[in-house]
């Protein structure tokens, strides 16, 4: 098992990566939360209840109250919220009580956000189950549902009080699913640590084989890179925004397609390649470096193809929450292993982008 720290401002905690956490997990709760209190909830999903749920129980001499939220975006939304919080105020929840978030990406966000207001904050834990939220999601305080107008809308800052990240949750996974969560670490790499680059280079068949080693140190180097990413900028006042390759033309795919065609992961790749061509068009990486960046994309694809009109995508990214202002954000990579925030990316520079991105998408990668 792995530790790493988390340490902001306003919160401490670590993120524990390794094998057989679920099974262990009321004794690790209750060295780092103390005595358990009357009432703990769990949130989760159907199907990952009917996986894992007598693992996570067996650690438990009372179990925890089950509340469940069905998969999908469309369900990540106030109205959901509502549900939940009116459950655990029917089952006797109070100022007390502790939730843990045991699933993907979208129980995370939604779990975290209902810690954040309920009776105006309880304690939380993460625990995910997929790729992408054990190296992205479930750490940094972020949580949020989404509004018909744009993804992460509605949210708030607030830290779990640890985060338990079970690599053997992995294998129950698609091939789909584990090739979009891998994507977030190759934006990891991108961004801030070419030695990921390169392991993901080289072991693409041991990472994509499952094999256990593999996955904990590509996970446990993607966590590493967002710690210390969060603990000099919490609140994403600047540095952590780099954070967000990717992610300006992606949400606006997920928009777009109603968050229905493709998985978030791969809604970030393709905006990852359109941000390599801003990128390689601005001269902040070469000709080679947009090249090689592409292919260790499309190594841990495939992607599915788009059938979108990029003045669409440009529109949609109009109400991305990182524009400030009628400002529009937007992170490109400098080199391999470093990244920029720029201000300045025109709507004509963007659809160009995005159409070069469409391109690609139906097929026709040079």
């Amino acid at each position: 098992m792995q530790t790493i720290r988390v340490a902001t401002p306003s919160a401490k905690y670590d993120v524990f990566a390794g094998s057989g956490l679920i099974r262990t997990l009321a004794p690790r709760i209750q060295r780092i939360a103390g005595r358990l209190p009357r009432r703990v909830f769990v949130l989760t999903s159907p199907a990952i209840w009917a996986l894992w749920g007598e693992a996570f129980l067996a650690s438990f001499a009372e179990p925890p109250i089950a509340l469940f939220l069905p998969p999908g975006e469309k369900h990540k939304t106030l109205r959901s919220v509502e549900s939940i919080l009116r459950q655990m105020i029917a089952a006797g929840g109070d100022r007390g009580s502790v939730l843990i978030a045991f699933g993907g990406g979208i129980v995370g966000d939604v779990g975290g956000f209902v810690s954040a207001i309920f009776m105006r904050g309880i304690r939380y834990v993460q625990v995910p189950t997929t790729f992408l939220s054990q190296v992205d999601s479930s750490v940094g305080g972020k949580t949020g549902v989404n509004l018909p107008e744009g993804k992460n809308l509605v949210g708030s800052f607030h830290h779990p009080i640890a985060v338990f990240a079970d690599v053997e949750t992995l294998g129950t996974l698609s091939d789909r699913e584990l090739r979009a969560g891998l994507m977030e670490s190759v934006k990891a790499g991108f961004i801030r640590d070419r030695a990921l680059v390169r392991f993901m280079e080289d072991s693409a068949d041991a990472i994509l084989g499952r094999d256990l080693k593999a996955l904990e140190k590509v996970i446990a180097a993607s966590i590493r890179m967002k710690a210390g990413v969060v603990n000099r900028d919490e609140r994403e006042s600047g540095l952590r925004m780099i954070l967000n390759l990717g992610h300006t033309l992606g949400h606006a795919i997920e928009q777009a397609t109603r968050y229905k065609a493709l998985l978030h992961g791969e809604a970030v790749a393709w905006g990852m390649i359109a941000a390599l061509y801003i990128a390689h068009r601005r001269g902040t990486i070469t000709s080679a470096q947009a090249q090689r960046m592409e292919s260790l994309i499309h190594q841990y694809g495939p992607l599915p193809q788009l059938k979108l009109r990029a003045a669409k995508l440009v529109a949609a990214s109009g109400s991305d929450k990182k524009n400030i202002g009628g400002v529009r954000r937007f992170v490109l990579p400098v080199g391999i292993g470093d990244a920029t925030v720029v201000e300045d990316v025109a709507p004509a520079e963007l659809e160009a982008a995005a159409a070069f991105m469409l391109a690609r998408a139906k097929g026709n990668r040079a």
